[in-house]
């Protein structure tokens, strides 16, 4: 849902995050030319791999479609990539849609009767598909089959209509967020694609920055680069990337403007909490699923933040990283 949140977001005038997982215009443009091809050349989540892999070569072996795939995870962690990659690695063609795009049944049923034998599918924000085009989903996916209506009122018929055993991709593999090493692999290999120079402690400061994030190394590279050409002979060292991103609000833990809004009003307006998402929407004149999908996932990953029955509470680690004195907790009555 966090896709969705932000694509309101930016439909509704809100400023672009420099750290949201979110793809930008920019973001299209550029990962086409450092997006993986291969499975082989994806780097990071290993299990998924792994699964992936033994899935795909399993249906090659017996001439068979791929059985259904589900991706979960937050933006940026690279599901598109993997939809593509797995109709590469089948060697098929790949047919995209979204959710919120099918508003009718008729616009899911175009899509599954041009499907070839084999191909793949991918619904990206499937979660948001209608419940009546849902329901023409269902028998499509288990039994290759649509119910076509033909004719109206007490005349009517139902007339199955056979699909060829295709893929589909729906946007349960989770996707975790990705380690620092990973990370660097990843920046490198972007830089060479782009001819960025860059050293090892550049690449350091951009993947400690990017929040786990692919998409948003990608972003902070390019940023660093711009950076660079103008003020620093065109490299990118730690030094460099480090004003670069205190120049684009991005402080060492990956926190933007919108981050440290949120915990310094949860610290210095509700004393820390507890503090319903309501209120806290309020008062940073936020929009409560924004604040929920997008901004507190990486908070609480950090442990910054915790979720409880009675509302929204800061850490410890909070108050030491905003340089706030830990509140003395009241002795119990009982």
């Amino acid at each position: 849902m966090a896709d969705g949140t932000a694509k309101r977001m930016m439909q509704s005038g809100q400023p672009e995050r420099i750290v949201s997982g979110q793809a930008f215009d920019e973001d299209a443009r550029i990962e086409l030319s450092v997006r993986p091809k291969r499975l082989e050349e994806y780097i990071g989540q290993k299990r998924v791999k792994e699964n992936i892999q033994i899935a795909i070569d399993a249906a090659r072996s017996r001439g068979e479609a791929l059985d259904h795939v589900l991706l979960y995870g937050p933006p940026g962690l690279g599901k598109t990539t993997l939809a593509q990659i797995i109709a590469n690695e089948l060697n098929v063609l790949i047919k995209t849609s979204a959710g919120p795009l099918l508003e009718r049944k008729g616009d899911l049923t175009a899509i599954l009767t041009s499907l070839e034998k084999k191909e793949v599918f991918f619904l990206d924000e499937i979660h948001r598909l209608q419940p009546a085009v849902e329901e023409v989903l269902y028998p499509a996916m288990e039994d290759f089959r649509l119910d076509l209506i033909i004719g109206q009122g007490p005349g009517a018929r139902i007339h199955p209509f056979p699909l060829g055993h295709f893929t589909l991709i729906g946007i349960v593999h989770r996707l975790d967020f990705y380690e620092p090493a990973d990370l660097l692999i990843i920046i490198h290999r972007s830089a060479k694609i782009l001819n960025i120079q860059m050293d090892e402690g550049g690449a350091e400061e951009i993947a400690g920055r990017c929040r786990g994030t692919p998409r948003i190394a990608n972003r902070l590279l390019r940023r660093a680069r711009d950076f660079a050409e103008v003020r620093a002979a065109g490299r990118i060292t730690r030094a460099v990337a480090q004003e670069a991103l205190q120049m684009l609000g991005v402080d060492a833990h990956g926190l933007d403007e919108v981050d440290r809004n949120l915990m310094i009003a949860l610290l210095d307006k509700y004393a820390g909490g507890p503090v319903g998402l309501g209120t806290l929407a309020a008062a940073l004149s936020e929009e409560e699923d924004a604040i929920e999908e997008m901004y507190e996932p990486y908070l609480m990953q950090i442990g910054m933040i915790d979720r409880t029955p009675r509302g929204r509470v800061a850490t410890a680690r909070a108050y030491e990283y905003f340089g706030r004195d830990l509140p003395k907790r009241q002795p119990r009555l009982f």
